[in-house]
């Protein structure tokens, strides 16, 4: 008769120490790609540039009621920016500036990298024409 194969399904021995270092693992890389990304941003410059609103999204994001039995429902809102030479970039907004913004609506957009900073809007501004 061989080994006794039990070993390998010893959920405390085997399965839960491997779940530990899994989830350890998604949440170190998890941490590791918000803290990288906004070293980046914090490398690059600050610009602003001419740009054009040609979209506008939002996302509704529900989270599982908690122990007081509330769900929580939270309103995500983007705003896609054209450039002069044709490039988009999308930028998550607060519902306040989502609000106020309207596709097509021109002006000068200020960023850091993926890191929105603001979009000032002149209405006779023209670098582009309407497509």
């Amino acid at each position: 008769m061989g080994p006794d194969p039990s070993w390998m399904f010893d959920f405390s021995g085997t399965v839960l120490p491997i779940f530990v270092v899994v989830m350890v693992g998604i949440i170190a890389l998890s941490a590791g790609r918000g803290l990288f990304g906004w070293f980046r941003n914090n490398r690059l410059p600050v610009l602003t540039v001419p740009a054009r609103i040609v979209a506008k999204r939002s996302e509704i994001r529900q989270k599982p009621p908690d122990d007081g039995n509330i769900a929580r429902t939270t309103m995500i809102y983007y705003l896609t920016f054209e450039f002069e030479d044709g490039d988009r970039v999308e930028f998550n907004v607060n519902g306040s500036e989502y609000g106020v913004s309207a596709e097509r609506d021109r002006g000068r957009l200020t960023f850091q990298g993926t890191r929105y900073h603001g979009f000032k809007r002149e209405p006779h501004y023209s670098f582009m024409e309407e497509r």
